[in-house]
């Protein structure tokens, strides 16, 4: 039997391993209806916060004495929340399926042989603890760090591994791509000519010393 929207919501955030138990029937078709509906409310939810952002910013022209400025922004702001609501559908879609596809790798070479399709439930139902509380401020970092542990605990259900393959399939998934980013940015810090900061790196004339009568 599938799980309502309420079920999974209350299951995935406080206890995941059971429901994962009860949700190994589901097909991906299942997991992706339930994904757009909470990725809806998410991305509702930002656009009604850049929608109010570009008020005040309105609001702060029109105190300044720039009414057209004011009412373009005003106008603007509508606007700009339905193309950010879109974007935000898209892109996180896209982004879900592809870093499941990537973490289903490192499933498979620890033993995961289920198929990529429970991978990516797990990816998609992982995701419930980001959607529902990323948007707020400090909760936010909270729900991506839950939402890491729930992608494990789906993967180890759903895959039938242990804890230790489970967890360490996810670390990786997570681990490279930062390390790999960390060291492309440091490359390029280090071909800049005199790194970020002109005049402090490598080469580059160095702090200088208080001026005295303009030398």
């Amino acid at each position: 039997m599938v799980l309502s929207v309420g079920e999974r919501v209350k299951g995935f955030l406080f206890s995941p391993s059971e429901t994962f138990d009860r949700s190994k029937e589901d097909t991906l078709g299942d997991a992706f209806k339930y994904f757009v509906v909470i990725l809806a409310v998410f991305a509702a939810i930002l656009a009604v916060l850049v929608a109010v952002a570009f008020s005040l910013y309105a609001g702060m022209f029109g105190m300044l004495g720039a009414p057209r400025m004011a009412f373009g922004t005003a106008v603007a702001g509508p606007l700009l929340a339905v193309v950010f609501f879109v974007c935000t559908l898209v892109v996180w879609t896209f982004s879900v399926f592809i870093s499941g596809l990537w973490l289903h790798l490192w499933v498979f070479l620890v033993g995961g042989r289920n198929g990529v399709e429970q991978t990516l439930k797990a990816v998609i139902y992982g995701e419930t603890p980001s959607l529902l509380l990323g948007w707020i401020p400090v909760l936010g970092v909270v729900a991506a760090i839950w939402t890491l542990v729930v992608e494990a605990v789906g993967v180890r259900q759903l895959h039938e591994l242990s804890t230790g393959r489970a967890v360490l399939a996810v670390v990786l998934a997570v681990v490279i791509p930062a390390v790999v980013l960390v060291a492309l940015f440091a490359a390029f810090i280090a071909t800049e000519p005199g790194g970020i900061f002109p005049g402090l790196g490598p080469g580059g004339p160095g702090p200088r010393g208080p001026r005295f009568f303009g030398f």
